[in-house]
């Protein structure tokens, strides 16, 4: 048999070369649609489910909170089992599916117990599911910096506030379209806020108190839509633009009158741009940075997503 195998291949060897060579080409072109990640992901099925509770101390957390929303998620289909840790200001509970669950099953099976439970939990809580991602998500970290000497089109430099601001609204959208990717977490640089800071004194001399501003900004900070009219076969939107575009807007709100005379929030408060308080930074070489964290989609290919965030 074996001599009639070799006969064959000399006889007929430009069609053995042929057959050898499509066989080459077939394997190099599945090799490189192959799905190689550098550590296979075994983490388990698992939704996790973050509750921000600011002023909170862990006991609070834990017995108003974190234990209220895992009793809730405890009788699930297919749960193997749950673990939660509470922290100051924060809770985290992991609920764990069994092995061969779907994720997006579990994740709106998930999603119906915490619309139960969130009549149960303090006024102003709401818990949030993490991202469809595990431990091993963490594929691509880049950060946003300017160069040396580099200008704005206004000719002020660049501040940690505008390049957090240029990531959130320009960098994080385009990367979070890539196919693959679940989410982009950010850290360092400030974030853009509108401070209005009262001066107690003011608000004494009119009698006034912060739950008069907080209220005059709800009320005269927002679009207010009136219908339409219709003339002519045409149709017309009627409505009314409140809501404030600068801090000079800002600052002519009016709160309330005292003797004819309206009294501003600029009359009582300074209105400024500021940033939130922030618990960490990042820095590159020394020099502080906006950091990005991109976060893979469960079951993609980490060397797929990873090229098609650098490209974009």
């Amino acid at each position: 048999m074996l001599e009639k195998a070799i006969h064959f291949a000399i006889l007929h060897r430009w069609l053995v070369l042929v057959v050898s060579l499509s066989i080459a080409a077939l394997g190099i072109y599945n090799f490189n649609r192959l799905n190689i990640d550098a550590v296979p992901d075994i983490t388990n099925v698992q939704v996790q489910i973050n509750v921000e509770a600011p002023g909170y101390s862990p006991l609070e957390v834990e017995q108003r909170i974190t234990f209220p929303v895992e009793t809730a998620i405890s009788g699930l289909p297919n749960i193997d089992y749950t673990r939660s840790i509470s922290r100051y200001a924060l809770g985290q509970i992991t609920v764990v599916f069994k092995d061969g669950s779907d994720i997006y099953l579990a994740r709106q099976l998930v999603a119906e117990r915490l619309l139960s439970v969130r009549g149960k939990l303090p006024t102003g809580i709401e818990p949030e599911m993490g991202p469809i991602a595990t431990g091993l998500g963490e594929i691509f970290m880049y950060t946003v910096e300017a160069n040396p000497g580099a200008r704005k089109d206004d000719g002020t430099s660049w501040s940690s506030m505008h390049l957090r601001t240029l990531h959130d609204w320009v960098v994080r959208p385009q990367l979070v379209t890539v196919p693959g990717v679940t989410e982009v977490n950010t850290v360092g640089g400030y974030q853009k806020e509108f401070h209005i800071t009262p001066w107690p004194l003011k608000l004494e001399a009119y009698q006034l108190g912060l739950v008069d501003i907080i209220t005059a900004l709800k009320q005269n900070n927002a679009n207010t839509g009136a219908g339409y009219i219709e003339r002519s076969g045409e149709q017309y939107l009627v409505r009314v633009p409140g809501q404030a575009k600068t801090l000079e807007e800002l600052r002519q709100i009016i709160i309330t009158q005292r003797h004819g005379v309206s009294v501003r929030i600029g009359d009582v408060a300074d209105v400024l741009i500021g940033n939130e308080l922030r618990t960490g930074a990042a820095t590159q070489n020394g020099t502080e940075v906006v950091l990005g964290t991109v976060f893979m989609l469960i079951g993609e290919n980490s060397r797929t997503v990873s090229n098609a965030v650098a490209e974009r």
